[in-house]
């Protein structure tokens, strides 16, 4: 294992890097670390692939450029092929979680020549809408809150959640795994919340005497250490791009992702419910529905028992399907 600092498009990107082979890269979502990969790591480069898991710009010991427009996706895909560059690699499979997932589909699209393959947890890729999904959101929950609405003026969801790190992260990560989905209309990732538009973030949260299975106190420890020291402006700057994303991306309308590609999410995953009203019924479901934005889709699984950290949650099952498309992919 080796911690690393590693120079990419103009600043400097911390990255946990284990294994000899082809080079993966592992792109974590909000709100996240490298850490959030730490059961995934040391399956894949036992399986002989040099494993890359990244704190993206604005994470943990990652730089963190002040302005909104330092987190477009351009900019984000632009680190992961620099970072590629720099480790003296041609090629590289992605993957991505939750905001990971647009990352690395992106990132293919943007350069077919250099990613290989990629896979994604919790967000399949969707192709470019008619609208800003910003926009969107803001027509479907004009009523209502929305944790990414809530999250689009400067410094307003920074002074709630860096207030108290701790209470922001246990009740993220508590309230959308599968223990917290069972009450839905209570987390923080909530389609279905009841509160008014100008509620804050953790406003009637639900909140749990004890912690789930799949982290303890000294693993959030180490997720609460990062986030103390590193703030949340850079994490929340990704959800303030939609409209810059929306231009960068106009070239990119109605293209497919041509690489093999893989996706998985948890039976109880929110983003599920964001797309449709009861999520999806079975693999076979969610295949249908994201399989028409892929050339190559290799794999689909809705993983019965889990919610939105899958990876953390999952970790054997999650581990089996990334390796399962490694070896067709290879």
């Amino acid at each position: 294992m080796q911690m690393k600092m590693i120079k990419t498009n103009g600043i400097n990107i911390r990255a946990h890097i284990e294994g000899s082979g082809p080079l993966i890269i592992l792109v974590h979502g909000c709100p996240e670390s490298w850490y959030s990969w730490r059961k995934q790591i040391g399956s894949l480069a036992n399986a002989g692939y040099t494993v890359v898991a990244i704190d993206v710009r604005g994470y943990g010991g990652s730089d963190k450029p002040h302005a909104v427009s330092e987190y477009s996706l351009k900019k984000l895909a632009d680190d992961i092929i620099g970072i590629i560059h720099e480790l003296n690699f041609k090629t590289a499979i992605l993957i991505g979680r939750d905001w990971g997932g647009p990352i690395v589909w992106h990132t293919a699209l943007l350069n077919e020549d250099t990613i290989t393959a990629v896979a994604g947890l919790s967000v399949p890729y969707f192709r470019r809408l008619n609208v800003t999904p910003i926009e969107l959101f803001k027509q479907i929950y004009k009523d209502k809150f929305f944790y990414q609405i809530y999250f689009q003026d400067e410094g307003v969801a920074e002074k709630e959640l860096e207030a108290d790190i701790r209470k922001y992260l246990e009740a993220t990560y508590f309230t959308a795994d599968y223990r917290g989905m069972n009450d839905i209309k209570n987390a923080v990732f909530s389609a279905s919340s009841n509160k008014s538009p100008e509620s804050k973030l953790l406003d009637d949260i639900n909140s749990f005497d004890s912690y789930p299975e799949w982290i303890n106190k000294e693993e959030m420890d180490y997720l609460v250490g990062e986030f103390e020291n590193s703030g949340l402006r850079g994490p929340l700057n990704r959800y303030r791009n939609y409209e810059l994303d929306f231009k960068d991306m106009e070239h990119l309308a109605g293209k497919k992702i041509s690489q093999p590609s893989a996706f998985l999410a948890g039976s109880h995953d929110p983003v599920n419910f964001f797309i449709l009203p009861n999520g999806y019924k079975d693999s076979n479901d969610l295949r249908v529905n994201i399989e028409p934005q892929y050339e190559n889709l290799v794999d689909v699984v809705l993983l019965d028992g889990a919610g939105h950290w899958v990876q953390e949650e999952k970790p054997k099952e999650v581990n089996d399907f990334l390796l399962k498309f490694l070896s067709k992919v290879n």
